[in-house]
């Protein structure tokens, strides 16, 4: 009987199984694998003091990091690359490599350096499944942590300063899903019919990007442009993560916004309208009254209908 296989990572939220890209990775790949994970999401129970999920724990083995997390998976005979011919497993290791230095700068900037996404979402977020006195403690240095990812990567001359940096993080993540958009086509996952490695690692970046709800969403409006990378997100959650976590479809909550939405539209815009034509009343011209015609009554009227006093 195989070892149980536990995996410690962050939670979900937005209709995510979880809003954390690397936790997000191995739970897709567990997903199209068939490894049967048992899911442990963090919560204020957690002891961790440095936030490095995921993990995951067997019998006599500890293995952090995707990586090494799928490789592990690999070993126990839980492989979705099997039917992949050797041509393929190099173009996934291109396409993995591509998204760690063009994609993951950008996500990290968008989770955790920008000011108003953190301040108002990721900080919030996290620590409140963080117990405290952590909660107070853990964010900051997560973000202290990809800030430090981010300019390690790119903050080699000629980019010194952090707008520069900023600046070159999304012209290479806009690349880069354009490339990947041009790559995935019209196809359901990127090799054809059945998910890989590479297709959990495209989504585990790109669908927090798609759905958590930020204020600045300059990358999120990127791709939500190019249609076929968005159909690809919500195609493995309604297929592999439709019960999940919630209970629900988070393709149907979905639905159940954007319906709201546009109820909220459409009471807004008729309440504009009533507004509009009542303005239009009241700056109209005003007719005076019209003076109605006194009708004139021949001799022969009067005395038919004069008074006639009743007999006793």
């Amino acid at each position: 009987m195989a070892a149980p296989l536990e995996l410690r990572c962050w939670g979900g939220g937005w209709g995510l199984p979880s809003v954390h890209s690397e936790s997000l990775v191995v739970l897709a790949y567990a997903k199209f694998s068939g490894a049967p994970l048992k899911v442990s999401v963090i919560d204020n129970t957690w002891r961790g003091s440095r936030g490095d999920v995921p993990v995951l724990t067997s019998e006599d083995n500890t293995v952090s990091q995707p990586a090494k997390i799928l490789n592990f998976l690999r070993k126990q005979k839980y492989n979705a690359d099997y039917h992949l011919s050797a041509k393929q497993g190099a173009d996934t290791l291109a396409y993995i490599a591509l998204l760690e230095e063009k994609l993951l700068p950008a996500v990290l900037h968008t989770f955790w350096v920008e000011n108003d996404n953190y301040f108002t979402v990721t900080k919030p977020w996290f620590a409140s499944r963080i117990p405290f006195p952590l909660s107070l403690i853990l964010p900051g240095r997560m973000s202290k942590r990809a800030l430090n990812r981010i300019l390690l990567t790119k903050g080699e001359p000629p980019l010194f300063h952090l707008k520069e940096v900023e600046a070159q993080i999304y012209r290479d993540a806009k690349e880069c899903l354009n490339l990947l958009s041009d790559r995935l086509g019209t196809s359901q996952f990127f090799f054809g019919d059945t998910p890989t490695t590479l297709d959990a690692y495209v989504f585990g970046f790109l669908a927090p990007l798609y759905k958590v709800r930020f204020p600045k969403v300059q990358l999120q409006e990127h791709l939500k442009q190019l249609s076929n990378l968005c159909r690809f997100c919500d195609d493995i959650l309604s297929c592999y993560f439709r019960l999940s976590f919630s209970g629900f479809s988070p393709a149907g909550q979905d639905t159940v916004d954007a319906n709201l939405q546009k109820l909220t539209q459409l009471v807004n815009k008729e309440s504009n309208l009533i507004e509009k034509m009542d303005d239009n009343l009241r700056q109209s011209p005003q007719l005076p009254p019209r003076k109605l015609p006194t009708l004139k009554l021949t001799k022969a009227d009067e005395e038919s209908n004069s008074f006639q006093p009743l007999s006793p």
